[in-house]
């Protein structure tokens, strides 16, 4: 590589980095290969060939002291307002309601917000002031945050399941379950129909202690979502200690038993959206869902059976804080309205209130337990298998002023969330590409190293991204030959343009044959571009914007670094 021409590095269109998760995700080295990949020889030479031609600049290191104290939670989370509401207040007296998204969304999914616009037709009254109810759609794990942290707290909360309620009640913040139930739901493993009488003959049912056993023999390949973000998510990860230990699911046993399952996950989604996308392609025999979309996507149901696991979804609803008494009044006046029987009747038409005969087997946990869980997975995910991880970096010109001060910014923030026995590098691209650091393993010195390259970074000239995935991509590879037994993954961030260089075509056959998974975040981006590349395989592409792009980063490098 040629040593530094002399130029400053220029930097950052955009933002692309996971999942995801929460997600996240990363698959192994030889799943949901494209029959159009290319051999391992062949992909080889061609990447040598095209990275001899890039003849990329090496930067020269410079440290910056890295701050150790953490940023707090309630500067990481953006503005309330980037989750809009999905229904308005329609009087001043009103309470406001943040919903897990299975019922707040659109379509099939907005069974809560059809009923809480007709509940504000209804010119109800307390007291003699007519009242409404305002709804915002929020996944239960964001929404728990918002509160926990004091950054934002609504009249109350309706999460897919109870684990959310208690762990908000262990933070300390006064919450009043109303009821545990407003429509019935369930999460569920999907297995391929094949897989599933496969499992049977052997083992004779389907529960969670044959799922994580075939997992661990590789019977199955299976895939979860991001327990801090995803409701079902978490409810698989209490199960999996559960059923290694149904005393403590913090003891050892229960982590050595995770520990042997997860050794054999390849697949932590950051959306559940991604991981259908994953299943679709064939790459996983077994992923976990909530029946409610399970019942309305049909494809889904010819070609996967479902088996319910963990404790129940449904979508309970909680007062939080110290309301008064009309809001609280108001509160019970809506759950009502809920449970009538015409509410019911759309509930069911959308999914919800099937398999009420399904009794969970696995106890409720309180919310200390539950958030001890969670910080068990993020350090047991992957002991003993390092991730190898390349930053690719947009500089050019569009990402001027503001877009690369917020790159910046996040960027610096989130190396809280990158374990230190990883091993990171970092590549940087305009009309040209840039080795800004070689990839070392991040520990002080190198998070001091990427500090200083990260900072560094200033904007101008075109765009080459597939030249410089190209470069990460070679990184990559090299890499893994000091470190066979790690996982590689490439970020990308970017605005999803490229004007110059190599295009998506010259590339996407090396990134199906190394299986390189390709995590992109793009800032105000042409995420269609964006999706193509993450798609290959099976990635995460996230769409931020710049004011909550520094939590979504987070995010996504919690889940999978």
């Amino acid at each position: 590589m040629k040593k530094n021409k002399g130029i400053v590095i220029i930097a950052a269109v955009g933002i692309l980095v996971f999942a995801a998760v929460l997600g996240g995700l990363f698959l192994t080295r030889n799943i949901g290969k494209s029959s159009s990949a290319i051999s391992q020889e062949s992909a080889d030479k061609k990447l040598e060939k095209m990275v001899k031609k890039i003849e990329a600049t090496e930067v020269p290191a410079r440290k910056e002291a890295v701050e150790l104290s953490t940023t707090s939670l309630q500067d990481e989370l953006p503005d309330i307002g980037t989750y809009p509401l999905t229904v308005q207040p329609a009087t001043d007296l009103y309470v406001e309601i943040l919903s897990s998204p299975e019922k707040a969304g659109d379509g099939t999914d907005g069974w809560f917000n059809e009923v809480a616009q007709k509940f504000n037709q209804q010119e109800y009254e307390v007291n003699g002031q007519p009242v409404s109810v305002a709804i915002r759609n929020v996944s239960s794990g964001t929404a728990v945050e918002y509160i926990s942290s004091g950054k934002y707290v609504p009249d109350a909360i309706s999460p897919s399941n109870t684990f959310w309620g208690e762990m908000i009640k262990a933070e300390g913040v006064p919450v009043e379950m109303l009821t545990d139930r407003l429509a019935g739901n369930v999460a569920g493993v999907l297995l391929k129909e094949d897989k599933y009488n496969a499992l049977m003959d052997k083992y004779g049912a389907i529960n969670m202690k044959t799922i994580t056993q075939a997992t661990i023999d590789a019977e199955i390949i299976m895939g979860y979502t991001n327990p801090f973000a995803s409701s079902a998510g978490l409810n698989f990860l209490v199960n999996t200690l559960y059923t290694y230990d149904n005393n403590n699911i913090l003891s050892d046993t229960a982590v050595e038993g995770f520990n042997s399952f997860q050794t054999n996950i390849p697949f932590v989604s950051y959306t559940t959206m991604q991981m259908r996308d994953a299943a679709e392609s064939g790459a996983l025999d077994g992923f976990i869902l909530e029946y409610q979309s399970y019942a309305n996507l049909p494809d889904l149901k010819r070609e996967y059976i479902f088996t319910p696991f963990g404790v129940r979804h449904d979508e309970p609803l909680y007062a939080v804080g110290t309301l008064s008494e009309d809001k609280k009044q108001l509160l019970n006046m809506f759950k009502d309205f809920c449970l009538n029987d015409e509410n019911q009747k759309l509930a069911s038409e959308y999914g919800f209130n099937n398999m009420d005969e399904y009794v969970s087997e696995t106890p409720e946990f309180d919310g200390d337990t539950l958030i001890k869980a969670q910080k068990l997975w993020k350090e047991n995910k992957d002991v003993g298998t390092p991730i190898v991880a390349v930053f690719v970096i947009d500089i050019s010109g569009s990402m001027d002023g503001a877009p690369l001060n917020m790159l910046k910014e996040s960027m610096i923030n989130s190396m809280q969330y990158i374990k230190s026995d990883h091993y990171v590098g970092m590549v940087s691209y305009n009309n040209d590409v840039y080795v800004n650091l070689p990839v070392g393993q991040f520990d002080l010195n190198q998070q001091a190293y990427f500090k200083g390259a990260i900072s560094d970074l200033i904007a101008t000239g075109g765009t080459a991204t597939f030249d410089g995935i190209a470069v990460g991509v070679d990184m990559l590879e090299k890499a893994l030959v000091e470190h066979p037994d790690a996982k590689p993954m490439l970020f990308v961030l970017s605005d999803g343009d490229s004007n110059t260089g190599y295009s998506l075509n010259d590339v996407r056959d090396i990134l199906e044959t190394y299986s390189i998974p390709v995590y992109t975040i793009g800032y105000n981006a042409d995420i269609t571009a964006l999706e193509k590349i993450s798609s290959i395989n099976e990635a995460a592409s996230i769409n931020a914007e710049t004011d909550d792009v520094i939590y979504k980063l987070k995010n996504l490098f919690n889940a999978q670094m």
